[in-house]
This record gives C-alpha cells, sequence and structure tokens, in this order.
C-alpha cells in the first residue's frame, strides 16, 4: 500500500511504479474513490495499491462497519505501508489510528526530509516526534543518501542562493514594509526585469526556464496576481524593460494556485478571485476550466510547468512561473523550473530544502544550479538556510551546495586570472602552441561557467565587470576564439602525439547571451508593433515609429544569416509597413507573411512540375516531406512524371534513365533550396 497525501502525486507515482514492475508479478493501480480502494482490497490477488491518505483515513474510519465481510477481511490483511514524503503525510496520530486497525502492519517511510531532534515535531502526549522515533529503526535507516552526496553525484544540481531581504531594520518596520505596495514592485522588478538569466531569454521561445513565487497568504498571493495583471496590461508605474520584451514580446505569462476552501469566511472571496484567474488561464491557452473543475485546473497546470509532453515545447502552451503560496513546493517535479522566488519569512528547515529541491532537477546543459531569491529578513534567511543545508547534509561528503554572490565573485575572478596568464587578449590566442591552445579549452570553459553562474544573480549588471578590465564584447571574441580552437584541434597537427587526448566538441556555452532570433519572435515583434501603430490607443508614440523600424531592420539583418529567404519577406512587410501604417492594420501579420511564402513556394513548384511533365501536387507533397537531403518516395515521383508527354514536346529529349536522374538532381539542388526555408 504506497500513501501519498496528494491527489495530484497519485498519477505520477502510479506511473512511476508501473515503469519499475514493468518485469515484475505486481499490479499497480491506483483508486480514485473510497468505493474502489476497498474493491482492490477486497481482491486477492497480489498487487501495489498507490491511494491517498485520506481516502484511506475516510476507508477505516467511516466507511467499513464492523463485524461486515468487509471490514473483517480488510482488517485482516498483511500490508506493507509505504509512505511517500513521510515527514509529513502521515501524522503521528493517523500513523497510530491506522496500526491499530491494521495490526497486520510493516511501515517504511519514503522522505527527503526527515524530521530530526533539532526541528521534531511539537509534544502532544506520547506521539512520536521524530522520523526515526515514527518509523523506528533506532537511529539507523535502511538506506541514506544525503542531498550533498546527490549533488556531489551529480544526480541533482547544487543551489545559488541570493538573500535580497532588506537589513538593519526592525522587526516591527519589516512588518509594515513587506505589506506595502513598494515593497512587492521591488520584488517584481527583480523577477520582471532582472531575471533575464534566470529565466534562459537567451535560448529564445520554447527554451526559457520557469519559475515559482511563494508568498504568505492567499490575500497576498491576489494582491500579487492583480498587480502583475496591471504592469503586463501597461497601467502601473512599473514597467517591463525593454530588452525583456525584445527577448520575449509576451512575457510574463503567469497563472496562480491555492486551495479555495481555507475557511468559510475567506472562501467565497478566494472563488470569487480564482474565477478570474481561471479566466484568464482560459484566454491564454484555450482551456475551459470554471471554478467546479478546479481539480482538472491544478491537474493541467501541473502538466504545462512540467512541459513532460511534447506539446508543452512551444511558446504557446507555456507559463514563465506560478505564484503559490504552499502547493508546488513539495513532492512536484518540473527539470525545467530554475528559480524559487520567495517573499515570506523563513519556513522551517524541512520545508526549505523541499521548497528549494523544486529547482535543482537536472534538465539541459544550461542549467546549472536551483537558483533561490528570497526578498525577506535578509539575516534570519541566510541562517535559517546555512541551518537547514547542514542538517540534511549530515555524513555527505562533496562540494558546498549552496552558492552566494561571494563564492561565484571569486570564483569568476580566479578563472580570469588563470585564462589571461595563457593570453591577456583573445587575440593573442592565435599565436600559441598546440599545447597551450588546448589549455586554453580547458581555461575557457572554466572562465564560461563561471561567467554564467556570475550573471544568474539579479544584483548583476554589466558595470561589475569594470573593476577587472572584462566585458561582454570580450567574452565574446574569448569565445569565437575558442570556437576556432576546438575546430582547429580536431584535425591532428604535425607534433600531435599519438598519446594525445582528442578534443571532444561535447561543451555547450553557457554564458553566450545573445539572444537566439527566430522567425516566430520576429512575427510576434511586428505583430506588436502593428498594434501599437493605432492612433486611438493611449500610448501611441509618433516619434519612435522611426527607431522601432530600425529596431526590427536591424533583428531581421540578424536573422538573415540564418535564413535570407524569410529575412526577404520579412523585409518586404517592414517596408509595406513604412510606406503605410495602416495597411495591416488590425491584421494577423503571421497570416499575411504565410501567404507571402507559400505564394512563393507555389510559383516555383509550378514552374519546376511544368519543367519535368508533373503534377504539381505531386511536386508539393515530397516537397513538404523533403528531409534530410532525401525525398520521401523518389521512386514514385519518377514514376509520376509524364515522360511521354515530355518527349513529344521536347525536340531534344532526354533518355528516360537521364530525364530521372536530371530531375531528381534539380529537385534536391535547385527547387529544393529556393523553397526549403520557407517551409516550416
Amino acid at each position: 500500500m504506497f500513501l501519498i497525501d496528494r491527489k495530484d502525486l497519485d498519477t505520477q507515482t502510479k506511473l512511476a511504479f508501473q515503469s519499475y514492475a514493468e518485469n515484475d508479478t505486481i499490479d499497480v493501480d491506483d483508486t480514485d474513490y473510497v468505493d474502489t480502494l476497498i474493491k482492490r482490497m477486497m481482491d486477492d490477488s497480489r498487487q501495489m495499491i498507490v491511494t491517498t491518505r485520506q481516502k484511506m483515513q475516510i476507508m477505516v474510519s467511516k466507511r467499513l462497519k464492523e463485524g461486515t465481510r468487509q471490514y473483517e477481511k480488510i482488517k485482516g490483511l498483511k500490508l506493507a505501508f509505504v509512505v511517500d514524503e513521510c515527514h509529513r503525510a502521515v501524522t503521528p496520530q493517523t500513523k497510530r489510528d491506522l496500526e491499530r486497525f491494521f495490526s497486520n502492519s510493516l511501515w517504511y517511510g519514503f522522505t527527503g526530509t526527515p524530521i530530526f531532534e533539532e526541528n521534531k515535531y511539537e509534544q502532544k502526549g506520547d506521539l512520536p516526534q521524530t522520523t526515526d522515533q515514527l518509523y523506528g529503526n533506532n537511529g539507523k535507516p535502511l538506506h541514506s543518501y544525503t542531498i550533498k552526496e546527490a549533488i556531489h553525484d551529480e544526480a541533482v544540481l547544487g543551489f545559488m542562493v541570493e538573500n535580497l531581504g532588506p537589513k538593519g531594520i526592525s522587526p516591527e518596520q519589516e512588518e509594515r514594509l513587506y505589506h506595502t505596495d513598494t515593497h512587492m514592485r521591488s520584488v517584481l522588478n527583480v523577477i520582471l526585469n532582472q531575471s533575464y538569466a534566470k529565466f534562459a531569454m537567451q535560448r529564445g521561445r520554447g527554451k526559457t526556464y520557469e519559475a515559482l513565487l511563494t508568498v504568505k497568504s492567499i490575500a497576498i498571493a491576489q494582491k500579487y496576481y492583480d498587480l502583475l495583471k496591471k504592469i503586463k496590461n501597461n497601467e502601473d508605474s512599473l514597467k517591463i524593460n525593454e530588452n525583456i520584451h525584445k527577448a520575449l514580446p509576451d512575457f510574463p505569462k503567469f497563472a496562480i494556485t491555492y486551495s479555495i476552501s481555507e475557511n468559510e469566511e475567506a472562501s467565497q472571496v478566494n472563488q470569487e478571485k480564482m474565477k478570474v484567474a481561471l479566466n484568464d488561464y482560459n484566454q491564454m491557452f484555450d482551456t475551459h476550466f470554471g471554478i467546479e473543475e478546479i481539480n482538472a485546473y491544478n491537474s493541467n497546470l501541473n502538466d504545462r510547468l512540467a512541459r513532460k509532453d511534447k506539446k508543452y515545447f512551444k511558446r504557446e502552451q507555456q507559463l514563465d512561473f506560478v505564484i503559490v503560496v504552499d502547493r508546488l513546493l513539495t513532492g512536484f517535479d518540473a527539470p525545467c523550473l530554475s528559480t524559487l522566488f520567495i517573499d515570506r519569512q523563513p519556513m522551517a528547515p524541512q520545508n526549505i530544502i523541499q521548497a528549494f529541491s523544486r529547482t535543482n532537477r537536472l534538465f539541459d546543459e544550461g542549467k546549472q544550479y536551483g537558483q533561490i531569491v528570497t526578498f525577506q529578513a535578509h539575516d534570519h534567511f541566510k541562517k535559517a538556510i546555512n541551518d537547514a543545508l547542514m542538517l540534511y547534509s549530515r555524513g555527505g561528503d562533496g562540494n558546498p551546495i549552496a552558492e552566494d554572490w561571494d563564492n561565484v565573485k571569486e570564483s569568476f575572478v580566479n578563472s580570469l586570472k588563470e585564462i589571461r596568464k595563457l593570453a591577456q587578449t583573445p587575440k593573442e590566442i592565435v599565436g600559441l602552441s598546440r599545447k597551450q591552445k588546448k589549455a586554453f579549452i580547458q581555461l575557457f570553459r572554466s572562465l564560461d561557467h563561471d561567467f554564467a553562474h556570475l550573471k544568474s544573480f539579479s544584483t548583476y549588471n554589466d558595470n561589475v565587470l569594470d573593476a577587472w578590465g572584462f566585458s561582454e564584447l570580450e567574452y565574446e571574441d574569448f569565445a569565437a576564439m575558442y570556437k576556432n580552437v576546438v575546430e582547429e584541434l580536431k584535425e591532428p597537427g604535425e607534433d600531435t602525439d599519438l598519446m594525445d587526448e582528442p578534443i571532444h566538441d561535447d561543451y555547450e556555452l553557457v554564458a553566450y547571451s545573445k539572444l537566439r532570433i527566430d522567425f516566430e519572435y520576429i512575427v510576434e515583434l511586428l505583430q506588436g508593433f502593428v498594434a501599437s501603430l493605432d492612433p486611438s490607443l493611449e500610448d501611441y508614440d509618433e516619434a519612435s515609429f522611426e527607431a522601432k523600424i530600425r529596431t526590427l531592420r536591424e533583428i531581421i539583418a540578424e536573422f538573415s544569416s540564418d535564413n535570407p529567404k524569410l529575412s526577404v519577406l520579412l523585409t518586404q512587410v517592414v517596408d509595406e509597413i513604412e510606406a503605410d501604417r495602416k495597411k495591416y492594420a488590425g491584421q494577423d501579420i503571421a497570416v499575411i507573411i504565410n501567404q507571402m511564402r507559400y505564394t512563393v513556394i507555389d510559383k516555383e513548384v509550378e514552374k519546376f512540375a511544368k519543367k519535368w511533365y508533373f503534377d504539381v501536387d505531386d511536386v508539393k507533397y515530397e516537397a513538404y516531406n523533403y528531409r534530410d537531403g532525401e525525398l520521401a518516395n523518389a521512386n514514385k515521383l519518377k514514376d509520376s512524371a509524364d515522360y511521354a508527354a515530355y518527349r513529344e514536346a521536347v525536340p531534344d529529349a532526354l533518355p528516360k534513365f537521364k530525364f530521372r536522374k536530371e530531375m531528381i538532381d534539380e529537385f534536391k539542388e535547385v527547387l529544393m533550396p529556393e523553397i526549403g526555408p520557407l517551409i516550416d
């Protein structure tokens, strides 16, 4: 019997067990209702049942009637209870009640944050106060694996912590400050304008990371949600930086989740507020959740954050962050979630580690740390975090698991010094020996790693680098040189030792912050630009028109190195907007550009089909299904050509075998290079 304490972990746990039990004789099943749980337990088959603690309690205390067949059979079962998140899932009193009912039971607990003497439960009669007392093995767990060991083994990431709470003010002043709009705006300014690297915006649409903002109460969560809506609608004094909008024009995409049955008095208000939030969510993602489907909404929100389904790989289906009180801070698994913003007082040690651990799942090369930002009680939070990390790193070995600004800055300075011992400037790399260039590769990777971490802090700005005579431009020059050296060293040199280790191009630069521009991004910019040209809008600014046109042209020029064909069409649209600002008013730019793309594609396909005596649809099918230099069905295309009509119409007709070969060559070497860049 696998016990969990939240419905949203039910499916996650069941699927995990099913994958483990795939080649076993054990059936794994979940229980949607108490009746289903009773039916499963009355079944004589050997199985693993996943259910919630709440269903188990209802079954034992309310549904089973003493003296009945169900009661006697279920009570007499020999059960092994496995409790997930056992530090909180089953309270000492609940476990005692269940043990009294199931007298033939064994109990096993899984937790990453056991309750120790230092943070034990409040004393209630003779009930256990620690996890060891509760699951009892005389202080010797069956197995232990600390968070420090997991980080050392690279099973999870370490943490990077920023404590941005105020210093040197009294608790009374703090309490007043935290409830003001000024404080909330300062928090949101960090999230919206100073977290470019935390969200990995440089990676481009669909590849960014996510975050959670946790606050003290539902009421505060609602205030943040309302303020964010005003900011996004440009109705507040806090504005989102142009650089952020340039990277993600629709940033921020946010949602909120909380319990709507906290208590009778607040429940009505919470439900009304949640209805508004659900409506916003439905509009954002074309869903249809009402207050009656709140559980379905929460499940959908979880899936959207987790991004384990391919449909959530697209920017249109993604969120940037979610406002929570306690939901999602334990047990929730979303590898692309990188940052936890905390605007509340320090939690208990076990809750700190649980919350932090939402951020440090392995994801990709760019995600190096789980990042934590606190906004209250600077000194108190710093001590609470250190105490929690020490408590839950007992017996572990390895490197520090949480780094702060001073640690990272020191490491960056050391890496910069080491690379400058080898070469003071990027240009000097050219004159190095092969052996020195190999050393440069390793040194630059260390510099890149440390520079990426430095830039991840909210307090970072380019002026910080002035103290060391370094700049983003110099980093980019070093990065360009690094790429050249890696390519150069892939080829063996004259003095290459046979025992020399080869260079592997398996390292992705993580500090390289040049924005990755794609077609969808530019179309979204154009759509926003066209909307801003409506003179009836309050923020219509005639003076900024030329500046925005220049910016668009610069972005398209940069994109042209990747796709010159599409860039021509995008430039044409900008030319037409500049000549007539009202031409595309109220229209969907994506539809317009796609029509332009298809017109060009159709023209080239028709020209090819006419030359080689094809039906246009046959050529179009192969063009749209052309992959990796190969046709979907080359023989079928050859057979579909009307060779007889060709031979009759062309005086110096090619022999059939030569006709087919030249036709396929032209398809690959002329037609596809012309239209391929215009096809999705």
